[in-house]
């Protein structure tokens, strides 16, 4: 099954790794892996079943402000979300939003590999990883390069392709997953490694680390833990098996002694970070599903902790509030993602995979607004003859929108990154960065910073 450039949009919307007959189901999704020595129990599911609600504005909230968090300096983006919890405030940053620079970084995604690593952001570095497993360092002012590794193992002979992983920042060190299956230690001054653990599954989703550990999802709904100094395996978690997911990965949010995970199999699951000892597991799910792509249960993008809930939304179409603490649903609304949401003192953004973007009330889930990102979109038809064999363009797919200066900062498939009024929902600029955006976006300094389909990191002020 060979993936082409100009479909990475829909690959990254469906990838059905389950489907029969493709050669590659086994490589892409070994379930059939040996068990964890150490695997913690598992608890009650409970199911999460959306009302029959319309995404529309609640008539109760018209004309209602909210607040937002003040606008501050961020000085580091270390974590996929920023920090353990992946959830940020409202940075200072990018006012004239118009690119500052651009840098390769490596391998764009192309034939089978793709790059779905979001960069952080530390120590006067930007921190990236190419689609073959390139990890490098950019100076956050120039892009001038700093270093670079290929962290794809010499004596690999299982993956020829082993797309995804990440990257975190924690105490000077740069911890590195990859989808060849393999967490590592890195100087984050130099690149030197300083040590490699290899892992039965392939790991498509960024790293986590706090308190000592590193924690990742493995493509086999396999929460992984490692010690940070050395590398040793921690405790593990199994969730529930699932053959399809998209070709996205979460990574973990943590706040005190919690870790949420979610996986391919739609659970959202709260544990003891010290043990792995499940809290509460939830199915963010629908009862009632149309398609063989509704099937797809997959949360890829990453739980947020904000305000004691946990804030995600799935691919079968529930966005949910749930309390950290009990596990209890506080509000749903049926909203098909595949990014991060992002709460924000008094409401949470979110956008559906068709472009909507939403403004909810975080303690209700009640609805200020609904602006279609992908408002105007007219059919459009590449290739072939006289409509014969012609390749349909898709909507554009958004990232998860980040709060820079008021703004909703989010890049999109079409190559766009837009700023949104985060009161309106009006759109006030938009900048072509050349090719599409789904890697991002993150802040840091003054600066905004995306991930290009080609391999380019581009800089934004």
């Amino acid at each position: 099954m060979t993936f082409r450039h100009k479909t990475l949009p829909a690959v990254l919307l469906v990838a059905a790794l389950g489907v029969a007959g493709c050669s590659t189901v086994s490589r892409l999704n070994p379930f059939h892996g040996s068990t964890p020595k150490e695997t913690a129990t598992e608890g009650d599911r409970i199911s999460i079943v959306a009302a029959d609600q319309k995404l529309e504005p609640a008539e109760a909230l018209k004309g209602v402000d909210f607040a937002l968090p003040p606008v501050e300096a961020v000085a580091a983006w270390p974590l996929p979300g920023g920090t353990p919890e992946q959830s940020m405030g409202n940075a200072n940053a990018a006012p004239n939003l118009a690119i500052a620079w651009r840098k390769g970084i490596g391998r764009g995604s192309k034939d089978g590999e793709l790059i779905i690593a979001p960069p952080v952001e530390a120590a006067g570095k930007v921190f990236t990883m190419d689609a073959e497993a390139g990890v490098s360092a950019h100076d956050a002012l120039t892009g001038a390069e700093v270093w670079r590794i290929n962290m794809r193992p010499n004596d690999n002979k299982r993956d020829r392709e082993g797309f995804g992983g990440g990257v975190a920042f924690a105490d000077g060190k740069l911890y590195v997953t990859s989808g060849f299956r393999l967490v590592a230690q890195l100087d984050a001054a130099t690149g030197r490694v300083g040590w490699r653990t290899r892992t039965e599954q392939p790991i498509h989703g960024a790293p986590t680390v706090f308190g000592g550990r590193v924690m990742t999802v493995a493509l086999d709904n396999t929460l992984l833990t490692f010690d940070a100094a050395t590398g040793a395996p921690g405790w593990t978690y199994q969730a529930l098996s699932e053959s399809a997911r998209i070709l996205a990965a979460s990574s973990p949010a943590v706040a005190g002694d919690t870790v949420v995970a979610s996986f391919g199999s739609g659970e959202l699951i709260a544990l003891r970070t010290a043990n792995g000892n499940d809290l509460w597991n939830n199915a963010l799910s629908r009862a009632s599903r149309t398609s063989a792509l509704s099937e797809i249960r997959d949360i890829p993008g990453r739980p947020v902790i904000y305000g004691g809930d946990v804030f995600a939304v799935s691919h079968s179409g529930v966005f949910a509030a749930t309390d950290l603490r009990t596990g209890q649903a506080r509000w749903s609304l049926p909203v098909v993602g595949i990014t991060s949401p992002l709460p924000a003192g008094d409401v949470v953004y979110v956008v559906g995979v068709d472009g909507k973007l939403i403004c909810a009330a975080r303690e209700s889930g009640q609805i200020y607004w609904v602006h279609d990102m992908n408002a105007g979109y007219v059919v459009k038809k590449t290739g072939g003859l006289w409509g014969i064999g012609a390749h349909v363009i898709p909507k554009a797919l958004w990232t998860n929108p980040i709060l820079v200066n008021n703004r909703l900062i989010m890049g999109s498939s079409d190559g766009v990154v837009a700023a949104v009024n985060a009161k309106t929902g009006e759109v006030e600029r938009k900048v072509a960065v050349g090719s599409p955006v789904l890697i991002g976006p993150i802040t840091a300094g003054n600066l905004v910073y995306v991930v290009t389909d080609n391999g380019q990191l581009v800089a934004l002020r």
